[in-house]
Order: C-alpha cells, then sequence, then structure tokens
C-alpha cells in the first residue's frame, strides 16, 4: 500500500510539538501530526469534585472539542449537548493523564486540560492526549513546592495504528487510513512502558493475536519517539522534574 507522503509502515507523520503555546492558562501546547492540529491547554483551579472533598488529594479531566471546520466535512458545533463520541475521548484523555499523575500529591486541586482541535486528518485523540501531557507537566510547574513529590510520575503518549486493506501494519493513521482500515487501534503507553489502554476494532472483519501484537509493537516504537519529543518540548528547565520524589 501507498501511503501520503510515501510513509513506511513504522513511519509516523511529521510532528510539531510546542510549550507555551497560549499566555494565559496555567500549562499549554500545540501539536501538529501530519495535518491535525490540536490546542491544549491545563487550567488550575483551588477546588474538587465532590467525591474528593476532605480526601487532600486532587483531580485530573480533560474536555474536547472538535472545531466545526476543523474535519473535512463540517462538524456540528456541540453547544448545548456533547456527543457519546466526544464524552468517549475526554474520558480517554482524563484516564491516561491520571495513569502518570500523584493526585495524592496535588493537593485538594483540579487540573482540567482543554484539548481544541482546530484541524482534523486522523489520530486527534491520540495527539491530544500527547500534547496534554506537556501541558499537565507545564500546570504542575506553577503549584509545585520544593522538597514535595512532583505530582507527575511518568511519561505518557498515545498513537494509532492499523491494518490496511492489503493487509499491512500501518503505524499513525491518518484519515483516509483510518477510514478503510481492517482493524483501528489507538495505543496509550507510558515512559517505562506499560500500557494504559489499547482500543482495537475490527472494521471489516476479525484480526488474530499475532496481528495484534504487530500493531502493539509498532506503536510502541511510535509512542517511544513521541515521549522524546515531548522531552524536548519541556525542555531542561522541566523535563527533570517528571518522576522526581522531592
Amino acid at each position: 500500500m501507498s501511503r501520503q507522503s510515501n510513509r513506511k509502515p513504522n513511519e509516523m507523520r511529521p510532528v510539531t510539538l510546542q510549550r507555551r503555546f497560549q499566555l494565559y492558562p496555567h500549562g499549554s501546547a500545540y501539536i501538529e501530526m501530519g495535518n491535525t492540529k490540536v490546542i491544549c491547554a491545563a487550567t488550575v483551579e483551588d477546588k474538587v469534585p465532590p467525591f474528593a472533598k476532605g480526601t487532600g488529594s486532587g483531580w485530573v479531566t480533560a474536555e474536547y472539542s472538535l472545531l466545526p471546520s476543523a474535519p473535512i466535512l463540517r462538524a456540528p458545533r456541540e453547544t448545548k449537548r456533547i456527543s457519546g463520541r466526544t464524552a468517549e475521548i475526554q474520558r480517554l484523555i482524563g484516564r491516561s493523564l491520571r495513569a502518570v499523575t500523584d493526585l495524592s500529591a496535588l493537593g485538594e486541586r483540579t487540573i482540567t486540560i482543554d484539548c481544541d482541535v482546530i484541524q482534523a486528518d486522523g489520530g486527534t485523540r491520540t495527539a491530544s492526549i500527547t500534547g496534554a501531557f506537556v501541558a499537565l507537566v507545564e500546570a504542575c510547574e506553577t503549584i509545585y513546592e520544593v522538597g514535595n513529590i512532583f505530582p507527575v510520575k511518568d511519561f505518557v503518549a498515545a498513537i494509532s495504528a492499523g491494518i490496511s486493506p492489503d493487509g499491512e501494519k500501518l503505524l499513525d493513521l491518518c484519515y483516509e487510513e483510518d477510514s478503510t482500515a481492517l482493524a483501528d487501534c489507538n495505543v496509550v503507553m507510558t515512559g517505562t512502558g506499560e500500557l494504559v489502554e489499547v482500543q482495537i476494532t475490527g472494521e471489516q472483519k476479525p484480526f488474530t493475536r499475532a496481528d495484534l501484537d504487530e500493531i502493539l509493537n509498532l506503536a510502541e516504537g511510535g509512542i517511544k519517539d513521541l515521549i522524546e519529543l515531548q522531552k524536548d518540548a519541556l525542555g531542561r528547565d522541566l523535563v527533570w522534574r517528571v518522576g522526581r520524589m522531592d
């Protein structure tokens, strides 16, 4: 199968990851993966959901939005009620970030990550997770006190992979590849190689365990590269904070 830009099966689209993209949030990042573009912003509030009150622990949550003009065909603006797809993506982003966050180290604070897709060409949820992590680290730096545990314990990133109509395993699907894939998978993984979530669906026919293993191996390689880009974006002043215990 010939891919856009003649990419190899295990090759990601060009990635740009920039921190401090916005002036006012406690943390922000801008990520491009090919033609998919997402702004991620983190806001810290001195309050927690009712279930966390009095526990001494905080919370990390996410909101996801697709601008009407982001996809090829205009998407209706979600003004009164979000779609099931949006709700599912928001929960995925929140779960992924909480997996590497020490909530007790946050104190009774909530960090909300807003992920706004300004252009969509496949992989919006995985790009959101990868960019949101950078915004989360920036936000945690604003509340961190020397001598305490830094709230972010490890890196986390996500990427898509799948099976093309001719059976080839592909990394980082664009929209055209995603829409025709025999199987489509989103993988979230930490810096230590632990899986946070694997979402895979046989779109046109079942897939084998061997297929899944190949897809996970592809995704692992891509996520390792994305984490290196996260480290580059955070720079020397922040990258060393992640996982620090004092």
